[in-house]
């Protein structure tokens, strides 16, 4: 059972993507071929399979929870390319382990302060037990109380995978966040 809070790009920041990206293009949605198939869908946390509709666009992860918080994160504020689905899907269904765990692939950790800064990183090879991986890279992450979100990343890519939060206590709070 995965311990930490894993979250796919939200619905709503899906909306506006399917009509033009973090880059301001306009989203060009195709059917996926045997070049697509296996490459991850960060709606759904999946890989992606031959024939569904996808679309291939230009996110901005760090951009919306900033703005939330009244941070400016600076040069941080990056965007890259990131595959959705070109129409609704229903989203990510979280389960017993983490999304896109697939043992040997090569993954970057990175953290951000409350200012959306980097505040650290480290590299994940994700071993046999993913599951027991990613839960160590994260307590190692969050047992700095100034972390406040960590992204997954592609190694080869640098691209965005999916965001985690510390545990979430009953009544929807994340536990261990300083006041």
């Amino acid at each position: 059972m995965t311990k930490y809070t894993v979250l796919p790009v939200a619905a709503a920041v899906l909306e506006e993507l399917r009509v033009a990206d973090d880059a301001g293009r306009p989203c060009a949605p195709y059917i996926a071929t045997r070049d697509d198939a296996g490459s991850p869908l960060r709606c759904c946390l999946r890989p992606i399979t031959l024939g569904e509709r996808i679309a291939l666009v230009s996110y901005a992860p760090l951009r919306r929870w900033a703005a939330a918080r009244g941070a400016d994160p600076g040069a941080y504020d990056e965007q890259g390319p990131v595959f959705i689905h070109a129409d609704d899907c229903g989203g990510f269904t979280p389960g017993e382990t983490y999304p896109l765990d697939r043992p040997g692939a090569l993954r970057t950790v990175r953290r951000y302060d409350a200012r959306g800064r980097i505040a650290g990183g480290r590299l994940l090879e994700i071993p046999t037990d993913a599951t027991a991986g990613f839960d160590a890279a994260f307590d190692d992450a969050f047992h700095d109380p100034d972390v406040q979100l960590v992204h997954v990343r592609a190694l080869e890519y640098g691209c965005f995978h999916f965001e985690a939060r510390r545990p979430t206590a009953p009544g929807g709070t994340e536990t261990g966040v300083p006041a």
